[in-house]
């Protein structure tokens, strides 16, 4: 005989709404976009404790800086690209009633002779006030975003920011500063690199320097050498060639107390090449140390695939296989003068920075980060 379903209340599972969560008040949201060359990037956040809560975000590849190194200009093709990202970008800014923001652009602005002609189209198809800002205030950002990630054992800190059309190297003393003021030291760096006295330990910026080569300008300088081997030697002695002004350079550097912070998605992609991550996934990457001997591991590694075998590795990512090598030629690099034990890979940058300069600025951060 066939069982008969019960009737009456409880027959059949009701379902559960899951709670809705509370819209967060507009009046507490910031804003930040970064525009790069290869880029377009945006976070909008909330303040909480001495960190922010993300509360919308937008990542896309936009190639503002295709074709930039050959006429020196954005071209049309790029330009409408962009603005179409950024359109979705203000969107989201309306959606949310966001009023605090910054929206910036970095090197391909900073180079293109269009670059105010791009910046009134932006202006009248989107509405949305886009800055250019120098070098100086792009590697100020970065470090400023990687606070959270310094050792308190850390007296002598590198952070290296590698971004489609330049690359910013910022060395830091942190020495003269208590061991557990050490993160906080880095947050206040945001006001400046040689802020106004202060009661609080400083860190000391002992020189940074804003090379213009980074994936998209490095690859294009080598564009016209076949051999995949040759030409990722030539990018990496290229890149150690313009490092020449940059004081650290030619000082030996002890590996004891020396920390290099690495922000781009070329050391994350390195990162998660080493976990084996078949997908991407944040919480294993951000933070995550490496020694010299694995990243160079990584790099062989993608060597000996070629072209080809990178375009098809998941690890890799096919936005991003074309970029890898010049990215990596830059890593290996740094890592040939500067052999670590501690790099510290940092999936954050120039908007985290953004948001960070903002809500300290306005005293609504608890004490900075630790």
């Amino acid at each position: 005989m066939t069982p008969r379903r019960p009737g009456g209340t409880g027959a059949f599972p009701v379902p559960v709404e899951p709670p809705i969560a509370p819209k967060p008040d507009p009046a507490q949201l910031y804003a930040a976009l970064d525009l790069g060359t290869n880029s377009c990037r945006m976070l909008i956040a909330q303040p909480k404790g001495s960190q922010f809560h993300v509360v919308d975000s937008f990542s896309k590849s936009v190639q503002l800086g295709q074709g930039l190194e050959a006429s020196g200009r954005l071209s049309r093709s790029s330009m409408a690209r962009t603005v179409q990202a950024l359109q979705i970008c203000r969107r989201k800014i309306e959606t949310h009633e966001v009023v605090r923001m910054r929206l910036v652009a970095t090197e391909a602005c900073r180079r293109a002779q269009n670059a105010q002609e791009f910046l009134r189209v932006v202006r009248r198809e989107t509405g949305l006030p886009l800055e250019i800002i120098q070098p100086e205030e792009e590697a100020r950002l970065a470090v400023v975003s990687c606070a959270p990630l310094v050792s308190t054992r850390t007296e002598q800190l590198l952070v290296v920011d590698i971004g489609g059309g330049s690359t910013e190297l910022v060395w830091i003393d942190l020495s003269s500063v208590p061991a557990t003021e050490r993160p906080r030291a880095i947050m206040r760096l945001h006001a400046g690199f040689h802020p106004p006295e202060s009661p609080f330990p400083a860190a000391k910026v002992v020189d940074w320097i804003s090379v213009p080569l980074g994936l998209a300008t490095l690859k294009d300088q080598f564009s016209d050498v076949d051999d995949d081997a040759a030409r990722f030697a030539l990018m990496s002695w290229f890149f150690e060639e313009n490092l020449a002004d940059f004081s650290p350079y030619k000082a030996e550097q002890a590996r004891e107390g020396f920390q290099i912070i690495g922000t781009s998605g070329t050391v994350t992609t390195v990162a998660a090449s080493h976990l084996g991550l078949k997908r991407y996934d944040r919480t294993k990457v951000d933070g995550l140390r490496m020694t010299s001997d694995q990243i160079d591991r990584v790099i062989r590694e993608y060597l000996s695939l070629g072209p080809d075998g990178r375009r098809n590795d998941p690890r890799i990512g096919r936005d991003r296989h074309t970029l890898i090598m010049s990215g990596a030629a830059i890593l290996q690099a740094l890592m040939r003068i500067w052999p670590t034990d501690r790099l510290s890979v940092a999936d954050r940058g120039l908007r985290e920075g953004l948001l960070y300069a903002q809500m300290s600025a306005d005293g609504v951060l608890e004490d900075g980060p630790v």
